[in-house]
């Protein structure tokens, strides 16, 4: 079954859609999906599904959604004789396991990708990492399950991807300021320090960006903008670290020129 999920959710079975458009089964599918090849509890669906308000008949009521995926299922694999849909959806003591082959999900192809680039980083081979994060970021479409219908557990789910992705946004732009390409980072890095007015570390490199492209007054325009949220919104100055790059453009510190720091 091919899964996506990094966006709006889809699941095709055979080239044919599985997805339902009920609510709740789709709060299922999507569960089942993030946790592919591992059990979820009957628990877990029901806090998912129903929050602290779990009905009496919820028992019941979890079967009938799975009975109700797996009939979509069964309906792309009509013509399969190796497989039923029992078998794609297992039902496992105390939960279901929803059984994929590997490669099928996009959250697992973009953790595998993103986890490499981290490790190309880590061992200062930018050129890899910042092809290895922009393949995993480009596998998003808008945000994880923008049409699904959250509960408890997917929310927390959600949260874990978007700050997986920001943290992998965050490194494939460090990796392509230290492979010299700042020019090209600026118009990306306006875009995101006006997304995210106190986000720091998108600031910090947009100064760095600026700074090494000949644009010192803009730097230093984009920490005050910065520095005017945070306390306005905050009652906060920015960090030390992002005043010391404040003082360093305003001294022209050598210290931040590309030679300098690769």
């Amino acid at each position: 079954m091919e899964i996506k999920i990094l966006g709006p959710l889809a699941a095709r079975e055979n080239g044919v859609s599985v997805l339902p458009t009920a609510a709740k089964p789709r709060q299922i599918l999507a569960l089942l999906a993030l946790q592919a090849d591992h059990v979820v509890t009957v628990p877990t669906l029901m806090d998912e599904i129903w929050g602290e308000k779990i009905p009496r008949s919820a028992a019941t009521t979890l079967q009938t959604y799975i009975l109700q995926l797996r009939r979509k299922i069964a309906a792309a694999l009509d013509g399969d004789p190796g497989r039923e849909a029992k078998d794609v959806l297992i039902t496992q003591h105390g939960g279901y396991l929803l059984q994929v082959q590997p490669g099928q999900v996009d959250v697992q192809e973009f953790e595998q990708l993103a986890a490499s680039g981290r490790h190309a980083h880590e061992a200062g081979d930018h050129r890899v990492a910042s092809e290895l994060l922009g393949k995993a970021l480009g596998m998003w479409d808008g945000r994880a399950l923008v049409d699904v219908r959250v509960g408890s557990v997917l929310e927390l789910e959600v949260l874990r991807l978007e700050e997986d992705r920001m943290a992998s946004l965050e490194l494939r732009i460090d990796s392509d300021l230290k492979l010299g390409r700042h020019a090209e980072l600026v118009p990306e890095l306006r875009v995101l320090s006006a997304r995210h007015p106190m986000h720091e570390n998108f600031c910090a490199q947009l100064m760095t960006a600026l700074h090494r492209s000949g644009s010192a007054w803009r730097a230093l325009e984009a920490f005050q903008r910065l520095r005017g949220s945070l306390v306005d919104e905050l009652g906060l100055e920015p960090s030390p670290r992002l005043q010391q790059l404040h003082q360093a453009v305003l001294s022209a510190d050598p210290g931040l020129d590309l030679r300098a720091s690769v």
